[in-house]
């Protein structure tokens, strides 16, 4: 029981509190299309987490070089909850100037996407196959050559106290593999499974399955209203699609859905099936149709920053991704709305990038 409450404390207490911190300096188009809703909060505060996890956590293993993991463990704590705390009182404040009744998100679908039989059917449909999904990836857990790194590592800091100091194969110490070492995410998992007193190997194969698919099925939720707005119908039909793609996309090792249901706890696999969907979102509440004014886009702006920093915690290879799409999606934009503004903006979120790619090839 103990260990049941740990983890959803820090799995989804610790980060809607943290959410409330960019959700407050975000507004929705209208009070039904309100983006301070559950999932998004959850979202954000997930980003905002990994963020601050990249900043004390990459120092520490550059800078420290004994007991470094006991370094983070005692002040990412401290940082969780302080923004969680913080979180929290600027929701206080929020309700207290506006209350605003918020419901549950896949739930409130079932009653505004329509009243029709069939809508909620098609919702049930999905529920189902997410549910299907969740029982095989943690009962039909699967092992790769990966596992033997990057679980290791987990198990390592855990066990040890220490980060990448031992090369997972042997046990032997070795030199700073900075491939690997920059990219966290094993060490967030090594986190929770400490302050769950689970074994790290259980949090990668079992929790971790049960938190990040429902998170990445969050983001093409959020993606399916953008692009539904006129057909909030068609939203069940989308997320049935995408489910099932998802189970028939094993066409070899190398494929997102691959990934995403087999390798679920990898930060790469967290790249493919949540960061970089999660950037789409993100540009398209930016610029498909610019209605709010500049208060209420502040708090996507700050979530396209800690999205880049979580792509730093997940793999290497996602910063250099996130920061061409950027790119590509600044250059489109330019042109489309001739706005010479749209580069500088995005090129500034990519500052985190930077200074990311710098301190690689320092290591290197």
């Amino acid at each position: 029981m103990t260990q049941m409450i740990s983890l959803i404390f820090w799995l989804l207490a610790v980060p809607f509190s943290i959410g409330q911190i960019p959700v407050h300096f975000m507004a929705g188009r209208s009070q039904s299309d309100s983006r301070r809703n559950p999932g998004i909060t959850l979202l954000a505060g997930y980003l905002l987490m990994w963020a601050v996890f990249e900043v004390i956590t990459v120092p520490a293993v550059v800078l420290i070089q004994y007991d470094n993991f006991l370094f983070v463990q005692r002040w990412f704590m401290a940082a969780a909850l302080l923004l969680s705390a913080a979180g929290i009182l600027l929701w206080y404040l929020r309700e207290k100037e506006r209350r605003e009744t918020v419901r549950p998100v896949f739930l409130s679908e079932l009653r505004t996407s329509g009243r029709s039989p069939g809508v909620k059917a098609e919702w049930l449909i999905f529920l189902a196959l997410l549910a299907f999904q969740l029982y095989m990836s943690v009962t039909r857990a699967s092992f790769d050559g990966d596992d033997a790194y990057y679980v290791v590592q987990s198990l390592m800091a855990q066990q040890n106290g220490g980060m990448y100091k031992n090369l997972p194969y042997t046990g032997r110490s070795s030199p700073l593999d900075v491939r690997h070492a920059l990219a966290v995410f094993p060490m967030w998992i090594a986190f929770v499974a400490v302050k769950a007193q689970i074994h790290a190997t259980i949090v990668s194969h079992v929790v971790m399955p049960l938190v990040l698919i429902p998170l990445s099925y969050l983001v093409y939720y959020e993606i399916a209203k953008e692009l539904f707005a006129p057909h909030r119908e068609k939203i069940p039909v989308f997320m049935i699609m995408m489910g099932m793609f998802q189970m028939f996309g094993n066409v070899s090792i190398y494929t997102n859905e691959t990934f995403f249901l087999t390798r679920t706890w990898q930060g790469k696999a967290v790249a493919g099936s949540f960061v970089i969907p999660m950037l789409f979102l993100l540009l398209l509440w930016l610029y498909h149709g610019e209605k709010e004014d500049s208060k209420g886009r502040a708090g996507l702006w700050i979530m396209l920053v800690c999205l880049n920093m979580t792509a730093g915690i997940c793999s290497s290879i996602a910063v250099f991704l996130l920061a061409i799409l950027l790119a590509v999606t600044a250059f489109c934009l330019m042109i489309v709305k001739w706005d010479l503004k749209i580069p500088v903006r995005l090129g500034f979120t990519c500052i985190p990038n930077a200074l990311y790619v710098l301190l690689y090839l320092m290591l290197k």
